[in-house]
């Protein structure tokens, strides 16, 4: 019951994402972190089969980072996305990723900027996107709540709104959020929306 979410807001973009480690009837862990910080300034948060999230975006991850150690100057948001989406048209023609990814960045004299990907490929700039099956309420509260050139505190205050509807509609919804920001400070983490944590295994 996979959740990726995120927005454009008034010089910052965002993405939240649950942190749960499922297969089958399980849960293995609750704090996996589904959000990578790709570079200083853009973010990649992914949905999928875990062993594709994984591979796929420490690929990109590691692909952008060489594209900036031999030419010395990073890749801009659009043209990452770009690479990234040729990278799943290619493999979809080969080996499938099953991963959807929502892109946000931030670059100088352009701004914020938040690219929706899924897995057969297809890119679209948008001001706000999701993935999972809490799309099927997050969708729904930013169509009603989000408005273009909001602030932190107002963005914030919807990824709540949103959080909150997750966990009292979906039937079996994920118990934590972790909450990241891009902006021209770079990449960061926000903050975590828990419900439960992880408790650590004792010797036996």
């Amino acid at each position: 019951m996979e959740c990726v979410f995120g927005l454009v807001g008034d010089g910052f973009a965002l993405v939240a994402a649950d942190t749960s480690a499922v297969h089958s009837i399980l849960v293995h862990k609750s704090n996996e972190d589904k959000v990578m910080i790709l570079d200083s300034h853009k973010l990649l948060g992914a949905s999928g089969e875990a062993g594709d999230r994984v591979q796929f975006t420490e690929y990109i991850q590691k692909n952008v980072h060489l594209y900036e150690f031999r030419n010395g100057i990073p890749l801009t948001t659009a043209a990452t996305a770009n690479f990234t989406r040729g990278e799943l048209a290619i493999a979809l023609r080969k080996n499938p990723y099953f991963v959807n990814i929502l892109l946000a960045g931030y670059d100088k004299n352009i701004g914020p900027s938040l690219y929706y990907i899924d897995y057969i490929a297809t890119l679209h700039k948008v001001d706000k996107g999701a993935f999972g099956y809490g799309s099927y309420f997050t969708l729904s509260m930013m169509d009603r709540h989000y408005k273009s050139g909001m602030s932190l505190e107002e963005a914030i205050d919807l990824v709540d709104k949103c959080i909150i509807e997750i966990r009292s509609r979906l039937v079996v919804a994920p118990p934590n959020f972790v909450i990241k920001i891009v902006d021209k400070d770079g990449a960061r983490e926000y903050a975590w929306r828990e419900s439960i944590k992880d408790a650590g295994v004792s010797a036996a």
